[in-house]
């Protein structure tokens, strides 16, 4: 699933394509895309249709288009990307939904495990009661407010695996499970270890190798090591330069320990035994 820098890196490139580009058609190939309202793929399009993309902004995973008029909101979930086509081209199997603007040029999203979602907000209803699922979200890493005394705050008592606690959205918004391996090796601490027993000097060297790593990526162009791409169907450089994740037994870039994997709530955590502890 793309995280943040990848969410960013496509909302950077949305920004830059699609500024003042004004809706002329929508094509709606897979109702299960709309997730609402409208959840009627015909009604969804005439919502867009005729409004103009003023700017592109993200919270945590989720991107939102503010219009002249209401809000468009997409979530990229496992596979879904967007690109930008200047020229016609035939949609493949696993387009989903296109738009038009007046000069023929195309914003196409394509999903190939058809779970990427999007919701038009009206004007004058807040974007949060219609997407509801950024009421959840914790604070961005990049805000003032993460830090490590709500660090320390949020995590106290806590018996889960600190690499679990990086993934709940709802501590921090945007991290997945590329990142947190990623940050928790700049960090030195063990993905394994119990979030509530981690001191306030390594949270807070945990919270800036976060930020660290995140900045890193989002200037590499997100990584690819699934099938992130961005507006232009290019892959992004973050993983060639990856210190752990799926590096499983392979010498660790410091200190030549064979990476280990483990699989903690479900998914894949990689670290290094000797500069992690």
């Amino acid at each position: 699933m793309p995280e943040l820098p990848e969410v960013e890196t496509v909302r950077r490139g949305l920004q830059q394509q699609t500024l003042g580009f004004t809706v002329e058609r929508v094509e709606v190939l897979r109702e299960r895309a709309i997730a609402a309202p409208p959840q009627d793929g015909l009604a969804f399009g005439q919502c867009l249709q005729g409004r103009s993309l003023q700017h592109w902004r993200r919270r945590g995973k989720y991107l939102i288009a503010d219009l002249d008029h209401g809000h468009w909101g997409v979530h990229l979930r496992m596979t879904g990307q967007f690109l930008w086509l200047e020229q016609p081209r035939e949609p493949c199997r696993h387009t989903r939904v296109r738009l038009w603007n007046q000069a023929g040029a195309e914003l196409r999203f394509v999903d190939t495990r058809s779970f990427g979602q999007m919701w038009f907000v009206p004007p004058g209803v807040s974007v949060e009661s219609v997407m509801t699922g950024l009421q959840k979200l914790g604070p961005e890493p990049f805000s003032n407010s993460f830090n490590a005394t709500y660090l320390k705050g949020k995590l106290a008592g806590s018996l889960r695996p600190i690499k679990n606690a990086l993934l709940d959205q709802a501590l921090v918004a945007g991290c997945g499970n590329i990142y947190a391996d990623e940050s928790l090796y700049v960090a030195g601490i063990r993905p394994q270890t119990r979030s509530g027993s981690i001191p306030f000097e390594r949270l807070e060297g945990l919270r800036s190798a976060l930020v660290s790593v995140l900045e890193q990526s989002i200037g590499a162009g997100g990584t690819t090591f699934s099938d992130f791409r961005d507006l232009t169907g290019t892959n992004g450089n973050y993983g060639q330069a990856a210190w752990v994740y799926r590096r499983a037994g392979q010498p660790c870039r410091h200190c030549g320990t064979p990476i280990e994997r483990e699989r903690l709530g479900g998914r894949s955590s990689h670290w290094c035994p000797s500069c992690q502890h």
